[in-house]
């Protein structure tokens, strides 16, 4: 499969857009669901993977075959979900449309059992995680990332991804802990 992306990329940087459609069918779930991890919000997490996709058509030309293309289109994910993050930390905005969204998801988790109980609380305990420890804790724990090729997404030291992870992990843990109390 790594092979087979390596080539698709390399069609894309010749203007292949057969290869781009490729390489948007194989990772359009993976990158939606890594982002919505991150976000908390489904439709901020489609927004995010168009422009990672726009990102990766359109600066195909500096990919280098150094990393896994994987690595590559998750730290263009990851960089445009801090960056996200941090825009709509500094304005504080909340949009009509994400308070009906938001008790629209709250009706719906009410109505359904499996919805509430753990995966409600893992979902706000990682809301709850500061990014720099929830992007590690996700490209390991859900996406199946190395600490390796995370630290080389991130261009962080493995020991501080390690740490990340670490960190991360014992905050999940003690916030479950508090919620099944």
């Amino acid at each position: 499969m790594k092979m087979d992306e390596q080539a698709l990329i390399r069609r894309i940087q010749s203007g292949d857009e057969a290869a781009f459609e490729e390489i948007v069918s194989i990772y359009k779930h993976k990158i939606v669901n890594f982002l919505y991890q991150l976000t908390g919000d489904y439709e901020r997490a489609v927004e995010l993977a168009q422009e990672t996709f726009m990102r990766v058509y359109f600066k195909a030309h500096r990919y280098r075959e150094i990393a896994p293309f994987s690595s590559w289109i998750y730290t263009i994910a990851s960089n445009l979900a801090k960056t996200d993050l941090k825009r709509r930390r500094r304005h504080n905005q909340v949009s009509l449309d994400d308070v009906q969204h938001r008790a629209y998801e709250d009706m719906l988790s009410t109505d359904n059992p499996e919805r509430s109980g753990m995966e409600k609380n893992v979902q706000s305990a990682l809301r709850g995680l500061h990014p720099r420890y929830r992007i590690p804790v996700i490209l390991k724990d859900i996406e199946g990332f190395t600490q390796e090729e995370i630290a080389v997404m991130l261009k962080k030291p493995v020991g501080t991804i390690k740490a990340r992870i670490s960190r991360g992990r014992s905050y999940l843990k003690r916030e479950l802990e508090r919620a099944m109390a």
